[in-house]
């Protein structure tokens, strides 16, 4: 039997049930923390389930931010300076990245709270996650208010992007699986990737080609 919700129903249900169940149905989503640094120097550190692929050439990334009803300090920071990281969460310390969603006060740092190490590359003030397997360094490109409901995508240009090499293959592809990267659904339950396959460019009438 299948559940069907309309709109009104869906806005009748009791808020926490409704959040739940609106950010699940989306699937599984990007586990990432963001890095940023204060103007005085103070490290921030926050999880997000919001990255998104903005273009290649040249490489941007976004991701979207909840309102600013109240203060966000990773918007505030990355305004601030113009920089910020995104780090891929790997299974190894997802939970201590999990911890960084909780609401810190500004003079906590969520590496020191979450028992994750700043990394820092001269000349960028943002800090990268050591223990991350895939780090990017970017910088504040543009924002756009969604307003419908008063949420911002915020892009930024990739300055930095550290990986490791085996984790890359000749043609570009990076294997997610082998550097053990999880996914989130929802905003409260991680998983791990197994994939299932790759494939060529499709052409209408060909067969889909499996690639290694």
């Amino acid at each position: 039997m299948e559940k069907h919700l309309d709109f009104h129903e869906l806005m009748n249900l009791p808020a926490r049930y409704r959040g739940t169940l609106i950010n699940k149905i989306a699937g599984y989503k990007t586990a990432n923390l963001i890095g940023t640094r204060s103007g005085s120097g103070m490290e921030n550190l926050a999880l997000f389930n919001s990255v998104v692929h903005i273009g290649a050439n040249p490489p941007y990334l976004g991701f979207v931010l909840r309102p600013t009803t109240v203060e966000r300090h990773t918007y505030k920071n990355l305004r601030d300076t113009g920089q910020f990281t995104i780090n891929q969460v790997a299974a190894s310390f997802h939970r201590e990245a999990h911890q960084s969603s909780g609401k810190y006060p500004l003079e906590v740092s969520e590496f020191k709270a979450c028992g994750l190490t700043p990394h820092y590359v001269q000349g960028f003030s943002a800090p990268f996650v050591a223990e991350s397997r895939i780090k990017i360094g970017l910088s504040f490109e543009e924002e756009h208010l969604v307003n419908c409901n008063q949420t911002r995508l915020v892009v930024g240009k990739v300055e930095h992007l550290i990986l490791p090499e085996e984790g890359v293959k000749a043609d570009g592809d990076v294997d997610l699986e082998a550097l053990n990267t999880v996914a989130i659904g929802g905003l409260d339950t991680y998983y791990t990737g197994k994939k299932l396959g790759r494939y060529g460019y499709y052409r209408p009438g060909d067969e889909v080609r499996e690639i290694d």
